[in-house]
């Protein structure tokens, strides 16, 4: 973005200015470098240009507010969420420009929640006696008398209102419901499984009128990425899950090792396949991230989908086109996002099949 004031900061109300920003972000995350990234001066400039976008999208949501006009407002909410979700990439713990973020990114959400009205529910639900769950359901903008709900499984490290900020845009348009929940943040006993605690989202996910019980997925990141694949395995009513698929198997441990001490690729020793007996096979369609999203490699993936192809499960497979340096992983999370919300479209009956690998 070095010298590229490319104009920002309208919106018609329609989703067309922030599917214009989020392909800029994309096209701006394809071109990123190693080298570039290393450079202090470029990545702070890029930081100061997208939070310049975010203050611009910020502003114009207040101004729609007040002349009511919620449609562009809540568009621009959404603009603003997606350019600090950039700069989030781009920041280290240390920069400057970093304090004030989640600030910045409480604000737009609840400037959004705002806008949204009852388009957002926080719910809060009874688990068994055992205390109580809270979480944000988004009803889908298009569907018929019910729809397809996605289970939405946050972490410690990937927490609600990041989550929320990247997965709010993705599905302006959407015909898919979203419920977001912290896997880690609730009065409930922590001897209780988290398996057991998801359950419960599901009978209130079940008895809502306005959700196709058929169609329940859950998508599940960091730590979220275990829980969704153990509910998988646990409870057939789930259609589709995003998640580790290893069920802390053998060739997971090690990947998660490898992952955390940064050693390289797996060597093929074809554990995936011997270390899923069919009682550990998911029973639904499974997508695995890889990545920092799942801590699951590469080679790791492809031999544990080699597993579950040969018995003729459902299983796919999507590789970033991530950007190693020595500050992290910078993903395209707009890439990943749009192609973990086709997927889940595909398998839920709202969009078209995808090949199992895919590499963005």
């Amino acid at each position: 973005m070095e010298g590229d004031h490319w104009p920002h900061g309208s919106c018609d109300g329609a989703g067309q200015s922030l599917a214009r920003l989020r392909d800029r972000a994309s096209q701006f995350f394809q071109s990123l470098s190693v080298a570039e990234l290393g450079h202090e001066t470029h990545r702070h400039l890029w930081i100061s240009d997208w939070l310049k976008v975010a203050d611009d999208y910020r502003t114009l949501a207040e101004s729609a507010h007040q002349n009511r006009s919620a449609w562009v407002s809540r568009e621009a909410w959404l603009c603003s969420l997606t350019a600090l979700e950039v700069v989030r990439r781009l920041s280290c713990p240390e920069d400057v420009e970093s304090a004030g973020l989640a600030d910045e990114v409480g604000i737009s959400l609840r400037g959004f929640e705002a806008e949204a009205g009852l388009a957002i529910e926080r719910v809060k639900i009874d688990c068994f006696d055992q205390g109580a769950l809270a979480g944000f359901f988004l009803p889908a903008l298009r569907h018929g008398t019910s729809a397809p709900t996605v289970i939405c499984l946050s972490d410690e490290d990937i927490t609600l209102g990041s989550m929320m900020s990247r997965l709010l845009p993705a599905s302006l348009c959407g015909t898919m419901s979203l419920l977001f929940v912290d896997a880690g943040n609730s009065t409930v006993h922590r001897s209780f499984k988290p398996e057991h605690r998801l359950q419960c989202w599901l009978d209130y996910l079940e008895a809502r009128p306005d959700v196709d019980a058929r169609r329940i997925a859950i998508y599940g990141e960091g730590e979220g990425a275990s829980h969704a694949s153990r509910l998988a395995l646990s409870d057939r009513r789930i259609a589709a899950a995003v998640c580790d698929g290893g069920l802390l198997t053998p060739v997971m441990r090690r990947a998660s090792l490898r992952w955390m001490t940064g050693f390289g690729q797996a060597v093929p020793d074809g554990a995936a396949t011997g270390s899923l007996p069919p009682s550990r096979r998911l029973p639904c369609p499974l997508l695995m991230v890889v990545g920092s999203r799942s801590m699951i490699w590469e080679q790791d993936a492809l031999d544990l989908q080699a597993g579950y192809r040969q018995t003729g499960a459902d299983c796919s497979v999507v590789v970033p086109n991530n950007v190693r340096h020595p500050l992290g992983e910078v993903e395209n999370f707009i890439a990943v996002d749009d192609f973990v919300f086709e997927w889940l479209g595909s398998k839920l009956g709202t969009a078209r099949q995808l090949d199992p690998v895919t590499y963005l």
